[in-house]
């Protein structure tokens, strides 16, 4: 009996450490294998490591978590957390989620509407205490409702927000609503229902409707119904982030490399932009939805509201995340943060990757190479197709431009593509065409479109920038 007791554990030992073998050499082939979102047909597209990838994209850290079979398979964090402290990130580190606080916090109003505290398709100024909504000739016939504000079809006003530094004066929501803080009022701009714009504003005008009907502060609420419950207690939405947490919680940069002031920023916008996390505490969010939506069977919410919020409307959106008919998601944007979350509707994957930075190329790299590893739908490179021209045909374009109030881009011809050059511009930009007027910048996917006049070359745009030669 003892023999055979030894040679099932012996068995059991051997099978999971091939196990963790295996999982080890699928992560390091994801970690070698990040590939450009953007690439060119016909041309073979380079590979990168993800720490040196980070160290070329001026990206201080970089923090990933992924789902298979309802449980969190691997999570992994690269880089550093604070580059000055020399502090590394680390899977516990806590980042800004940006807008994934958006689907999160409307589980919250879910919950409201399955209790009866809250209808989604009543005007929003019947629960509305500590301020309103003015009406106006847009709002005569059709009112701003929940279920409008959770798909972006109120009409609403205020895309999105651009927090506040340490030190300055953090306005309160019904002053943020009415233009009094660092963006315009948020008001009614549209007919409600009859197209689709996202605002932030709404989810503001929620965070709102939640307190006011509550009595209590939108991250308790958050806290108690929804983050602890889903297993992200660890999480938090109080903005300014609380000196407990300053320890745990990454500090933002700027695309250039330079720190956000106060390492952070704050957003009183908090059902908005304001969610502190971590990729593996994140997903859980997930994995729940994804659980009751296999399963058919009540959750965190009943079967019936998972369904509406995942059940694509206009523009892709549902209520609360973004849903397509084979995925559900969002994307999250704060200063100094960037975030993006995927889960797949019939297959049991999920993956959430977080930076500490303005610039989110490299997640776009790593997801395409977990997508190749695990051969995942609907995540895909942007291939485009550029026709040939010769040094000779590149000649026409070089020269000095003048930008705007900017500055001077030089163009210069490399005999394969055009490389722009200026003081202003921190990295190389190398042009390729798509046509004899229309190019775009090979690393991103950025625009120009060079004008011509008899033949000759006069000037460009890019980015909304209008570019005359000067020689």
């Amino acid at each position: 009996m003892k023999k055979i007791l030894a040679l099932t554990l012996l068995f059991v030992s051997t099978l999971s450490l091939a196990q963790n073998t295996a999982l080890n050499e699928r992560i390091k082939r994801i970690e070698n294998g990040l590939m450009p979102a953007l690439q060119i047909k016909g041309e073979t597209p380079p590979t990168y490591n993800v720490n040196e990838r980070l160290k070329q994209l001026g990206i201080p850290g970089l923090s990933v978590a992924f789902v298979n079979n309802g449980k969190i398979e691997w999570a992994r964090a690269y880089g550093m957390a604070d580059v000055a402290n020399n502090k590394p990130m680390t899977n516990e580190t806590m980042l800004l989620a940006g807008s994934i606080s958006k689907p999160i916090a409307a589980l919250r109003a879910h919950q409201m509407v399955e209790n009866g505290q809250l209808s989604l398709d009543t005007n929003v100024n019947d629960y509305l205490t500590s301020w309103k909504l003015p009406d106006n000739e847009f709002t005569v016939n059709e009112k701003v409702t929940l279920r409008r504000i959770l798909n972006h079809t109120a009409g609403l006003t205020v895309w999105g927000f651009p927090g506040y530094d340490k030190g300055d004066d953090i306005p309160s929501v019904p002053d943020v609503l009415d233009g009094k803080g660092n963006t315009d009022a948020v008001r009614v701009y549209k007919e409600p229902g009859k197209s689709w714009m996202y605002s932030g504003g709404g989810y503001t005008i929620m965070q709102l409707m939640m307190t006011d009907v509550e009595g209590i502060s939108f991250p308790e609420t958050m806290q108690k119904h929804i983050l602890n419950p889903l297993g992200m207690e660890k999480s938090t939405f109080v903005n300014p982030l609380p000196e407990k947490y300053h320890s745990m919680a990454a500090t933002g940069y700027r695309g250039n490399g330079q720190e956000v002031e106060g390492k952070w920023p704050i957003y009183p916008e908090m059902a908005a932009a304001g969610l502190w996390t971590t990729p593996s505490q994140l997903i859980q969010f997930a994995i729940e939805l994804q659980k009751i939506n296999k399963s058919k069977t009540d959750g965190i919410l009943k079967y019936s509201s998972v369904e509406a919020m995942l059940t694509p409307g206009m523009n892709d959106h549902g209520l609360g995340p973004q849903a397509s008919k084979e995925r559900f998601g969002h994307g999250g944007a704060d200063e100094g943060f960037r975030a993006n979350l995927v889960a797949w509707k019939n297959e049991p994957y999920a993956l959430v990757v977080m930076v500490n930075s303005d610039n989110g190329q490299i997640m776009q790299e790593i997801q395409l190479a977990i997508a190749k590893e695990y051969d995942l739908t609907g995540i895909e490179a942007d291939v485009r197709e550029v026709v040939k021209m010769t040094s000779e045909d590149f000649e026409k374009y070089t020269g000095k431009f003048q930008v705007g109030d900017i500055g001077v881009v030089e163009v210069e011809n490399t005999g394969k593509s055009l490389l722009f050059k200026a003081s202003f511009i921190q990295q190389r930009v190398e042009l390729v065409p798509q046509s004899e007027t229309n190019f775009f910048d090979k690393a991103d996917g950025t625009p120009i479109v060079f004008e011509l006049k008899d033949g000759k070359v006069t000037g460009f745009k890019v980015q909304g920038l209008q570019a005359t030669r000067t020689n």
